[in-house]
């Protein structure tokens, strides 16, 4: 998932896939009549029911992913697993953070974003997890040595452990690039814009010059943005961590790339995530030729476009490879089952239950194992046809660079996208003035 976060990311805004709980809440918190502890620990044999709040396609869920809840309960017939799923990643961790200050609300395993994970073990909030390098048994060995260090607060405390992490793709439709007269086939067009997102936006001009009627070549302007941004190793943050934004290189590049794009006609106008689902159904409809394309963001296409375009999407590499989100799941302190959600946060992300979500859902995993594995390397996903998924993330992992993360960095990644990037392209607003007006949010919502 994820993200952002980044939106995810999984990597922050993300499309829902699976609500396993009724409703419309945003963080489950709500305990039942066989819920009696007080103090993170059951009675053995005690029946409880354990929640996750999740944004995005986890991959998971008993529906569409890989039916982890599902074996877990299998194995553990005291428990019960219960997942609120939303689309709005920025929404999901702002509640989340208020109800985290009130130490009232929480589900007992709780998913972040990357795009938030500095956040989440600064100073303020550092405190409110359940550290889970000495709770619940993970094997933290197996992780990412990059991956541990970004979820690791300062004085040493394990907050959460990595779900997946974002290798970044193009993703296309082969049809509508046939009938825009462009190659279908990926290395040729892998060859496209190779080494230049300036290639990318001269690949838009001819499609959009033979485009069918309707179409567009990419689907979001704001997605690009976080796309190309998520190739600089400089982003919002500088080396020490402090947040500078406008003087990034990362983010300029992205800005400018992004605003071109949507003032040349070159995207569907659409708002990643959106939650009254325009954007999901215009991948059904075949509205737009590209994505950009981190690991999770293959489910997403499955689950949204839907059956009827099975075969018609392939994978090619991006012009500069990044890594656009990841995420990870963590266990509040406030929750009511600390010991069990530790335990269930540490199966779930075990390599075995990493490849088993890659298998279905196509999360590059950011355990190392896992991703040196036969599974993994060998995989192809059933809607993308012969498309050797495996390879093509995997080897786009092995060059990924993490860039420091600043505590702010999913709140100005969301002002850019959603309050700057898209009064453009929606809009028509003049690009000085959306930059300003960012600026101006930055100033007033951030308390540096």
């Amino acid at each position: 998932m994820r993200t952002s976060s980044s939106r995810r990311g999984r990597r922050a805004a993300i499309a829902a896939v699976a609500t396993v709980v009724t409703g419309t809440i945003l963080l489950t918190g709500c305990g039942s009549d066989e819920d009696t502890g007080k103090d993170g620990n059951t009675k053995a044999g005690e029946k409880i029911t354990l929640r996750i709040g999740t944004f995005g396609s986890f991959g998971y869920d008993n529906k569409t992913g890989a039916k982890l809840y599902a074996e877990y309960e299998r194995l553990h017939p005291n428990i019960k697993i219960e997942e609120s799923n939303v689309s709005d990643g920025q929404k999901y961790w702002d509640t989340l953070k208020l109800r985290l200050a009130q130490n009232s609300g929480v589900a007992d395993i709780q998913a972040v974003e990357v795009g938030y994970i500095a956040e989440a073990t600064g100073p303020t909030m550092a405190g409110k997890w359940v550290d889970l390098g000495k709770e619940g048994g993970a094997k933290t060995d197996d992780f990412l040595e990059w991956k541990v260090k970004q979820a690791t607060t300062s004085d040493g405390k394990l907050i959460a452990l990595g779900t997946d992490i974002g290798p970044m793709a193009i993703c296309y439709n082969k049809d509508l690039f046939a009938k825009a007269k462009l190659p279908t086939e990926r290395e040729a067009v892998s060859k496209l814009w190779s080494g230049d997102w300036a290639k990318f936006l001269a690949t838009g001009e001819k499609y959009k010059a033979a485009a069918p009627a309707g179409t567009a070549f990419h689907d979001s302007a704001s997605g690009l943005f976080n796309a190309v941004v998520s190739s600089d190793p400089v982003q919002y943050a500088n080396t020490s961590g402090e947040l500078d934004w406008e003087n990034s290189p990362g983010v300029k590049k992205a800005w400018d790339t992004a605003v071109k794009a949507a003032e040349g006609g070159l995207t569907a106008k659409l708002r990643q995530f959106d939650e009254k689902g325009t954007w999901n159904a215009a991948f059904k409809n075949s509205k737009f030729a590209t994505v950009a394309c981190p690991s999770w963001m293959t489910g997403i296409i499955k689950d949204q476009a839907g059956p009827g375009n099975q075969g018609k999407w392939d994978i090619a590499s991006p012009p500069v490879a990044g890594n656009w989100g990841g995420s990870f799941l963590a266990v509040p302190k406030a929750g009511k089952h600390t010991k069990e959600a530790a335990e269930l946060a540490a199966w779930l992300t075990a390599p075995e239950q990493h490849a088993k979500v890659f298998a279905v859902n196509g999360n590059i995993p950011s355990s190392k194992d896992t991703l040196a594995s036969t599974a993994v390397q060998e995989a192809k996903l059933p809607y993308f046809g012969d498309t050797p998924v495996g390879k093509i993330f995997s080897s786009a992992a092995a060059g990924i660079t993490p860039a420091v993360i600043s505590r702010y960095d999913g709140q100005v990644k969301t002002f850019l996208t959603d309050n700057g990037i898209l009064d453009i392209e929606q809009r028509g607003t003049d690009p000085a003035k959306a930059w300003d007006n960012v600026k101006k949010l930055v100033d007033d919502k951030i308390d540096q």
